[in-house]
C-alpha cells in the first residue's frame, strides 16, 4: 500500500494476476498517487468482494482498477456493487491469451459500466494512467505531475531510428 490514504483500489482475482497488475502500481508510484492492492476473487472469495466493493467509497477510494483472467467476473461484479468508476484489465490467460477475459469484461450489460482496457501489461499501465487522470480532475498537483509524465514520455521517443547492432550506421 502507498503511504497516504488510498484513493485508488487495485484488486485482482488471484496472486498470479500480480504480474500484470503491478504495472498499474508502477504508474501510480511514478505519479505519487495513493493506492491499495488486494486479492479479491469473484468466485472464490465472494464475501470479500462484496465487502470491498460496497465499502470502497466510504473508505475514501475514488476509482477501482480490477484485473481478472479467464471468466473475469471481478470487474463487473465490483461495478455492480459500487457507483465508483471501475476500470477492468483483462489478464492474459494461457489457453485463450486473454481474449476470453477481454470479452467477459467488455460485454457488461447497459447500466453497469466497466471501462475496459487492453489485455495484459498495456492495459494495466493504461488503467493506472486513466485512474490518475480521473483523480487529476480534482487534484491540480496530480494534473501537473501527469502532464510532466506525458512530456517525459514524448521526449523519450527518438526522432531517428538507431541500428542496435551497428550504432554508427546511419539509418
Amino acid at each position: 500500500m502507498s503511504q497516504s490514504t488510498p484513493v485508488i483500489g487495485i484488486i485482482m482475482g488471484s496472486q498470479s494476476d500480480w504480474e500484470t497488475m503491478r504495472h498499474a502500481v508502477e504508474v501510480l508510484v511514478d505519479l505519487g498517487v495513493s493506492y491499495e492492492t488486494r486479492v479479491v476473487s469473484a468466485h472464490r472469495t465472494p464475501k470479500r468482494l462484496y465487502d470491498y466493493a460496497t465499502g470502497a467509497k466510504a473508505r475514501g477510494l475514488k476509482v477501482i482498477i480490477a484485473g481478472a483472467g479467464g471468466a473475469a467476473h471481478l470487474p463487473g461484479m465490483a461495478a455492480a456493487m459500487t457507483t465508483l468508476p471501475v476500470l477492468g484489465v483483462p489478464v492474459e490467460s494461457r489457453v485463450l491469451k486473454g481474449v476470453d477475459s477481454l470479452h467477459s469484461i467488455v460485454q457488461m450489460p447497459g447500466g453497469v459500466p466497466v471501462g475496459t482496457l487492453a489485455i495484459g501489461k498495456a492495459g494495466a499501465t493504461n488503467a493506472g494512467l486513466l485512474a490518475a487522470s480521473i483523480i487529476a480532475l480534482m487534484d491540480p498537483g496530480l494534473a501537473q505531475r501527469l502532464e510532466d509524465w506525458r512530456t517525459r514520455q514524448t521526449e523519450s521517443v527518438a526522432e531517428m531510428p538507431v541500428d542496435a547492432d551497428n550504432p554508427h550506421l546511419v539509418v
